[in-house]
């Protein structure tokens, strides 16, 4: 079946894909601005045996996302859809610009509506589907220096709970999934090992690989139950 993940070309949108194919599901990989990236994604998993390709557009852009969506459901629809496209635009509300704030809302929230609302109806049509909503601690905890990011990603696991409502009786999971501190380039430059040490209980950064086995459970049939949930994981931060 087809299968969805925005911000596909990014570390963990990379590990996502690729767990997803492994699976055996056709994983569409989103980019916006990485469109190589995530032809770069979609050779590995080709190379591993799967199915992918790679797609490109702004889902701040609600025309040019329907426009991508519609051309993925000429061939069916999207059954699996992992809503991971987000961004960082740090910094302390006293300081925060407007950009800031509503560059960070409209990836995260306007995003997740632009690409989403799209896909329902098909889906329901087949009764069987899967969500999957990339939140993260900031959202359960809030973090200093990220109260747009925080805001996002609280405001996406309060959309997670109601459209889990409004899709449970069609055979539609909706879950959220909300990360901790995850290990990429970005995030060692963010927090030397000894500060990790310091701050996680289980004294190391997450896998991008273990967020997506986590992920690739909630899409499977084994997780028919399992709705409206916020997973954390994040070696006992929160």
């Amino acid at each position: 079946m087809q299968a969805l993940v925005t911000g596909g070309s990014g570390a963990l949108g990379q590990s996502i894909s690729q767990a997803l194919a492994t699976a055996g599901h056709d994983v569409w990989v989103h980019a916006n601005r990485g469109l190589s990236q995530a032809e770069d994604v979609v050779e590995r998993i080709r190379a591993a045996g799967g199915t992918a390709h790679a797609i490109s557009f702004d889902v701040t852009d609600a025309e040019a996302t329907d426009a991508a969506l519609q051309s993925i459901l000429e061939r069916g629809p999207v059954q699996i859809l992992v809503n991971n496209a987000g961004i960082h635009h740090d910094a302390p509300m006293a300081g925060m610009t407007q950009k800031q704030w509503r560059s960070v809302i409209d990836v995260s929230l306007n995003g997740f509506f632009n690409v989403t609302q799209p896909l329902l109806m098909p889906m329901i049509r087949t009764r069987w589907g899967r969500i999957v909503n990339m939140a993260s601690v900031a959202g359960v905890m809030g973090n200093r220096g990220q109260v747009n990011y925080a805001a996002a990603k609280a405001g996406l696991i309060g959309a997670t709970k109601s459209l889990a409502q409004e899709l449970a009786s069609r055979g539609i999971t909706v879950n959220a999934v909300a990360p901790g501190i995850i290990d990429s380039p970005m995030v060692r430059k963010a927090f030397p090992r000894e500060r990790i040490k310091q701050v996680v209980p289980a004294q190391r950064a997450g896998q991008p690989d273990e967020v997506a086995a986590m992920i690739a459970y909630l899409v499977s049939d084994a997780a028919a139950y399992v709705t409206g949930q916020v997973l954390s994981i994040n070696g006992g931060l929160a």
